[in-house]
């Protein structure tokens, strides 16, 4: 029975007709290596940013549902053009959309989670030897409605494509050689692995490495499909496979560091130290389908029998978020709502953290020896994080990447655009 190979190139991998043409010559040599293909792509290089802006000019609050009608078109064109590049080198080639595919999403616009994948079409397709090519990034609602996934979007459509098909590998090209201790631009000598544990992967992607989205390492996690993240570039190097931590072995205690610069900071003062008061301000906040990251309660004071609760958010969801927390703010009783975007949160994550005391202290004291101020602490038991003044950044992400080791002899090359960080 032929494999089936899952392939995601992002939107600087199909920027032009020549890099669609490279990414064409990709596909066809894992066809050519007698495995069945579907690939997966983004909007070309900048269109996303470029539909935004427009939208933008003419509508500074357009709405969720245009909004993914307007995205959503950006796909279209990518996917078209890489079944007509294929068609051209003489392979039956089909391209689809999420609709005609049956990428079944929840009915939320701008950040739908996928629900379902109808796979009858496609497995049809590639019983008939044809090379399949989806668009990412977008998805359909039980009654017709367009949505799209969000950040890291067409990441999770492959992976979710590779459960729904028991595909036998997913493979992430991007504009890195594969998964780095850290950023590379931040510290040029940043190590490559060779292979990183879905938990270690999803504790670096939340805490803000950008080569893979959360969503999609969830996703590869919960149904165990391997991914492998390599270079458009360089298809000789392998990247770096991530799989379940059972089959890793494990040298060193921390495997990456990682810097989140797209968070704000919210305080809120003077909450009454009484039950339901958390769980009043975050189900409000989950209604509104606003993801909350790092929470600290302080201790209460007993004259006024109050206490403030912090938390972050992603810096886009602020304008929403004060907006539920000034509507509810008669009902909870509370004090002052302050708010910080000046922050950024440092982690570091490892595996081999578990049950290996000085960790912690070690990272607390390098940021100390920084003149690095912590502002908030939270910790899993396979990453703790920082919060920092986003000035102060990229320092602790030396400090910290060269006190647990982690450096290469070798310069790491980064080609095309990245999120910042």
């Amino acid at each position: 029975m032929r494999k089936i190979i899952v392939q995601k190139f992002g939107g600087t991998s199909v920027a032009d007709t020549e890099k669609i043409k490279n990414v064409a010559r990709t596909v066809i040599k894992e066809k050519e290596n007698g495995n069945d293909v579907v690939v997966v792509v983004s909007a070309m290089g900048h269109t996303t940013d470029y539909l935004v802006k427009m939208a933008h000019d003419l509508n500074p609050n357009p709405s969720g549902r245009e909004m993914d009608m307007l995205l959503s078109t950006g796909e279209g064109v990518s996917i078209a053009l890489l079944a007509i590049a294929l068609q051209a080198a003489g392979y039956e080639a089909v391209s689809f959309n999420a609709m005609q595919v049956g990428i079944m999403t929840e009915n939320v616009h701008s950040k739908a989670r996928i629900i379902d994948i109808k796979t009858e079409k496609l497995r049809k397709n590639l019983n008939e030897g044809k090379i399949i090519v989806v668009a990412g990034f977008q998805g359909v609602t039980e009654d017709g409605e367009i949505t799209t996934l969000g950040r890291g979007g067409s990441d999770t459509s492959a992976v979710a494509l590779a459960a729904a098909l028991n595909a036998e590998r997913c493979d992430i090209y991007t504009d890195v050689e594969g998964v780095y201790t850290t950023d590379p631009r931040v510290v040029p000598n940043a190590s490559r692995l060779e292979q990183i544990s879905y938990e270690e992967m999803l504790e670096l992607a939340h805490a803000g490495a950008n080569v893979l989205h959360p969503r999609s390492v969830e996703t590869a996690k919960q149904f165990n499909v391997p991914l492998r993240v390599r270079s458009s570039f360089k298809l000789e190097n392998l990247g770096t496979l991530i799989l379940g931590v059972d089959n890793m072995e494990i040298y060193k205690p921390v495997a990456g560091v990682a810097a989140d610069l797209s968070q704000a900071r919210i305080v809120v003062c003077d909450v009454p130290d009484k039950p339901g008061s958390a769980a009043l301000i975050f189900s409000k906040l989950a209604k509104e389908n606003i993801s909350v990251d790092m929470i600290i309660q302080s201790y209460a004071r007993k004259i006024s029998n109050t206490n403030d609760i912090a938390f972050t958010i992603e810096k886009s969801d602020l304008p929403k978020t004060m907006a539920t927390l000034e509507s509810m703010k008669n009902e909870l009783n509370c004090g002052e709502i302050k708010v910080d975007d000046n922050i950024a949160k440092v982690s570091i994550v490892g595996a081999g953290m578990i049950d290996r005391p000085g960790i912690a202290s070690t990272m607390f004291e390098t940021l100390a020896q920084n003149d690095i101020n912590i502002r908030m602490i939270s910790t899993s038991e396979i990453k703790i994080s920082c919060l920092v003044d986003k000035e102060k950044a990229q320092q602790a992400v030396k400090a910290l990447h060269k006190v647990f080791e982690l450096e290469s002899d070798e310069v790491a090359v980064v080609k095309g655009d990245l999120p910042d960080v």
